[in-house]
């Protein structure tokens, strides 16, 4: 039985931990604690990494137009003590009900 390579990337550890990558050891540290091979422990700090930077959801059109904020608006029950976030990614795009 051959093994397939096609899958496969090199990886090689770093000399020393930082934000870049840990080394050899480290890793061994985790996966002792983590009770599982280091291999594992490999995928599972990917995975953790994908849940963290890929977007969960399909890009969407884009911003709302002015008509579908306004009808927003409208079917709000108390607009007065709400806001309407104009982007889901800024703090800075909120406006006001009023």
């Amino acid at each position: 039985m051959t093994s397939n390579t096609t899958n496969q990337i090199p990886f090689r550890y770093r000399n020393e931990d930082s934000q870049n990558g840990v080394t050899r050891e480290t890793a061994k540290r985790m996966a002792k604690m983590l009770g599982i091979p280091e291999t594992q422990t490999i995928h599972m700090a990917l995975y953790e990494l994908s849940r963290r930077i890929l977007p969960m959801y399909e890009k969407d059109d884009g911003a709302l137009t002015d008509e579908q904020i306004m009808t927003i608006r409208e079917h709000s029950p108390d607009r007065k003590h709400l806001k309407l976030r104009a982007s889901l990614f800024s703090k800075h795009e909120e406006t006001s009900n009023g």
